[in-house]
């Protein structure tokens, strides 16, 4: 071999002195493959099938054609020679090419060319632990005892990457395990999360991995008893062969081992675990170990793939249909395929998810549920879409599907936030006849259902109801109750409202104590008002600016300025400033006394705030209409037609009647159609007064 090669390369090796080189290989990827066992001359392969190309044997390719290494890639048991020998290959060129920069690439290759067959025949003939444990007493004349330091160096790091990329390609396996994806699915379910979650799950699989490693080893020990035995079984059986002319039918009756009759039993804490019915209690905790543990959706990939992200990428104008039924086909989706492709579009895109949700509900695959139907139905209420949500709704009893309370609740809380009330009473009574009864959300939909109808004594009723459930009743829907009773002047039944709270152990609060003050003041009592402000002032609540102005509304229904102005100078002591709504209330008052230039005072303090609300035009069109301003009476009036849905229907008639005390019946006419158009009926008054304008036309006041 030596003729044939440069004789420059073969000084090179005898004269190889290294300086402190780094033997631990770092720039070869990493690959899965079967490790060198330490304990015997060959190679142990743990795992079958194991693949028969290499990725890394790019620098033991460009070596064929100087025919450095001939391997035969069809024999499976030379794939971790092949690896070995790749990995090294590589190491040992790198060295070769720092240590002797000024080599050409024939030179190294020849050098690399006797190494490798140095080291494969110490590999052939002592095995792989002879040849590393050969690194103190073997000497080569070919080699010099650094280079064979280097060797050995560069096997052991070779062969300590190959274990360490076959623990991480056995890790990848465990880490995908059913049981470390239970676990972690649980994990999940408890709230765990991020880094503790990735931290435990990867300690479970090494946890899975040592368990099967174990296993393994207990596997090879009885296999090797077990050869062991065979071996002995046959020598032994050599000798009965030739002592049988000797032996006798009893000493072999002796040795033979007496037949079991009958089955052998199992019990642990008394219970015969080896009875038929034991089998079918495992069967069935196998079938309902499937409905338990979450299926994992299938692996999208190819075309499938790019369908996908078209259908994730399409506006409310394209056509989703065709695209959806080529996705059906590549895939053959199941469930857990639908509710996976419906959470992607639900974050994209929600008009395409309502679409593709309603689309599966008759998919044979989806394999629907009352729950969907209800999740849908749910999901278009949130959105305000109640037509669409009738529509599933529809859907859902054409199939014969009845509604449950879970339906029911949503289809009363849905009614009741779109103001339909007989609707609402529908759903609610439905739920009851079909024996369900009501939860917290759907009394809670059924009291505001109510006191936004105007009915606050029905939405009490209900109140009552849910205390003798032992449901206590939230803060909110007391103070929903008791808005409702206050605004419309319902005295007996805000202080009802009042009086529960505090017996449930809801103290007295700023928001409370001025709807009762509201509710008196809307009676047309300000002494009891008065009362109930006095006493939230003892109770520590600071006045504000809503709850004074509930008192100076209290004393304008009965036109007591002097007491009005005597509290504001008292509360003005205590260092409390008028905003915006005590302004709002004496200008109402003083327009309709028609002090004009005092109102127009406090709109310019109004107006210097920076808030000027949307009520007090109304105040502002009837005063000026009134004081035959009719300028400033249709600029008012303009303002309060465009925002006309906002207006009740006492505020409508004082318009009206505001507009013909100041000679404008066509503006008043006008209002009127506007009113009607809202739904309000006219008051029998309002009736006469627009009848006698027509007759009898008003004088127009004069302006000031």
């Amino acid at each position: 071999m030596k003729a044939f090669l440069p004789r420059q390369a073969i000084s090179f090796l005898r004269k190889w002195r290294f300086s402190s080189h780094p033997s631990i290989y770092r720039n070869a990827p990493s690959i899965q493959t079967p490790f060198f066992s330490s304990s015997s001359s060959h190679l142990i392969l743990p795992i079958p099938n194991l693949p028969t190309s290499i990725s890394f044997c790019s620098s033991l390719h460009s070596l064929q054609p100087n025919n450095l290494i001939e391997a035969d890639d069809n024999d499976e048991d030379d794939t971790p020679m092949n690896e070995f020998l790749s990995r090294f290959v590589w190491i040992i060129r790198g060295k070769l090419s720092e240590t002797y920069p000024d080599c050409n690439k024939e030179t190294i290759d020849s050098m690399l060319l006797i190494i490798i067959q140095k080291v494969v025949s110490e590999m052939e003939r002592g095995g792989l632990d002879e040849m590393l444990d050969s690194a103190t007493r073997t000497q080569s004349l070919d080699f010099s005892q650094d280079l064979w330091k280097t060797v050995w160096e560069v096997c052991n790091s070779v062969l300590d990457d190959m274990r360490k990329a076959h623990k991480k390609e056995e890790m990848k396996k465990f880490l995908q395990a059913e049981d470390v994806k239970d676990m972690c699915h649980f994990a999940g379910d408890v709230g765990i999360r991020g880094d503790m979650l990735r931290e435990l799950r990867f300690k479970w699989a090494r946890e899975k991995m040592e368990e099967s490693e174990f296993y393994q080893s207990l596997e090879r020990l009885r296999k090797e008893a077990h050869q062991g035995e065979n071996a002995e079984s046959e020598d032994a059986a050599q000798v009965i062969n030739d002592d049988s002319s000797v032996t006798t039918e009893e000493n072999s009756k002796a040795v033979a081992l007496p037949q079991r009759r009958g089955k052998i039993k199992y019990k642990i804490y008394g219970l015969d675990l080896s009875s038929p019915k034991w089998a079918e209690v495992a069967d069935r905790i196998h079938e309902a170990e499937k409905l338990i543990t979450p299926e994992e959706p299938k692996l999208i990939s190819g075309k499938c793939k790019m369908v996908t992200e078209r259908i994730l990428t399409l506006t409310e104008e394209d056509d989703l249909f065709p695209l959806l039924a080529e996705w059906v086909e590549l895939l053959q989706p199941s469930r857990i395929d639908w509710l996976a492709l419906l959470d992607k579009m639900k974050e994209h895109n929600i008009f395409l998810y309502f679409k593709v949700a309603e689309f599966v509900l008759n998919e044979k695959s989806f394999m629907t549920n009352i729950r969907d139907y209800s999740k849908l139905i749910d999901a278009h209420a949130k959105e305000n879409r109640r037509e669409d949500a009738e529509r599933i709704l529809h859907k859902m009893t054409e199939k014969g599907i009845d509604t449950d309370i879970l339906t029911s609740t949503i289809l009363v809380h849905m009614y009741s936030k779109a103001g339909n009330l007989d609707r609402v009473k529908d759903a609610f009574e439905k739920l009851r006849s079909q024996g369900f009864q009501p939860d917290m959300r759907a009394y809670n939909s059924m009291i505001m259902a109510y006191v936004n109808a105007g009915l606050p004594k029905s939405g009490e009723s209900l109140m009552r109801e849910m205390e003798a459930r032992d449901i206590k009743p939230s803060k909110e829907i007391y103070m929903e109750l008791l808005r409702a009773f206050a605004q419309r002047g319902h005295v007996d039944g805000a202080q009802r409202i009042v009086n529960t709270m505090q017996f449930a152990g809801f103290q007295p609060t700023l928001e409370s104590c001025t709807l009762l003050v509201e509710a008196y003041g809307q009676a047309g009592d300000p002494d009891q008002a008065r009362n109930n402000f006095d006493y939230m002032i003892k109770a520590g609540h600071k006045p504000d600016d809503r709850s004074t102005a509930s008192m100076i509304a209290a004393y304008e229904k009965k036109n007591l300025l002097d007491k009005a102005l005597n509290l504001l100078l008292d509360l003005e002591k205590d260092g409390f400033e008028p905003g915006v709504a005590t302004y709002t209330v004496l200008v109402d008052w003083l327009g309709k006394l028609q002090l004009v230039d005092e109102a127009e005072q406090l709109l310019q303090k109004i107006v210097e705030k920076g808030e000027t609300p949307f009520k007090i035009h109304v105040s502002l069109c009837d005063m000026y209409s009134r004081a035959g301003t009719e300028k400033k009476a249709r600029e008012a009036l303009g303002i309060l037609e465009s925002k006309k849905e906002l207006l009740r229907a006492d505020e409508f008639e004082r318009i009206i009647n505001g507009l013909l005390a100041g000679g404008l019946v066509q503006d008043a006419r006008r209002v009127h159609e506007l009113m009607q158009g809202q739904g309000f009926v006219s008051s029998e008054p309002l009736k006469v007064a627009l009848m006698a304008a027509q007759a009898i036309p008003r004088q127009r006041p004069r302006a000031r």
